[in-house]
């Protein structure tokens, strides 16, 4: 009965969404072009804030919990697990105050109305993760400008997100570029669970009643960590362990 429900709310659902990602993509192109960063990034805030209305249709819903108090005077570097792109707007949503800027591989940068515009122009990085020639250097460099502006970067470690809410094993690399590259980062480890329900049937039709919930843990001072292995690791298992299966 969920499946036959989900084939009539998808359909609305996704005629929302690619209006709101049709409307909102010459509002950030006038934001940026006209008024400027500030002007834009709060169009990109409003279309996160949207996006996740719309996914309201499908009867989703958002549970974010952080009971720490993060400075905003300093470079986050937000550390989470990967479930699916819904991950993604609740993040930019309920951190707005910290600027946040994703590590996205290249593909999203084109041929998506609002969302490709945003990556290109809003701070994100776009890699070639086949490539690490243009990977390496473009990580060191979007690391920087989160340093020089006390903005947030975003990394998923596991690199591809997981389909059925497993976690994949960190990907160690992208992590130890950015903390060279953010020496006075906090870090700030994410448990998302539930996204892959969104798409539990494939992409059409999505997921319905799906209930997504963002765990922030015990934020962490990069500069009082001595190993970094040992860092990487219990950044792992921290977000890993409360990952609900």
């Amino acid at each position: 009965m969920n499946k036959l429900l989900a084939y009539p709310l998808t359909v609305l659902y996704f005629i929302l969404f690619g209006l709101t990602l049709l409307i909102f993509h010459p509002i950030q192109w006038i934001c940026h072009n006209i008024f400027g960063y500030q002007a834009h990034k709060l169009s990109v805030d409003a279309l996160q804030f949207s996006i996740m209305r719309c996914l309201n249709v499908l009867g989703t819903r958002f549970s974010w919990n952080n009971p720490y108090q993060i400075p905003k005077n300093r470079p986050l570097l937000i550390v989470s697990n990967h479930q699916s792109m819904y991950d993604i707007p609740p993040i930019i949503w309920y951190l707005r105050a910290h600027h946040v800027k994703f590590v996205s591989k290249k593909e999203l940068g084109k041929g998506i109305p609002s969302v490709s515009y945003n990556l290109r122009h809003g701070g994100s990085v776009l890699i070639d993760r086949k490539n690490p020639r243009q990977a390496l250097p473009a990580m060191m460099a979007f690391g920087e400008y989160i340093e020089k502006r006390n903005h947030a970067a975003v990394i998923f470690p596991e690199g591809t997100r997981s389909k059925d809410g497993n976690p994949k094993p960190f990907k160690t690399k992208g992590l130890e570029l950015l903390f060279k590259a953010i020496p006075s980062a906090i870090i700030v480890p994410i448990t998302v669970n539930n996204s892959w329900k969104t798409l539990r049937y494939g992409k059409f039709p999505m997921g319905i009643g799906s209930h997504l919930k963002f765990q922030v843990h015990q934020p962490i001072d990069l500069a009082l960590a001595e190993n970094h292995s040992e860092l990487i690791q219990n950044l792992e298992d921290t977000i890993t362990s409360a990952v609900e299966l």
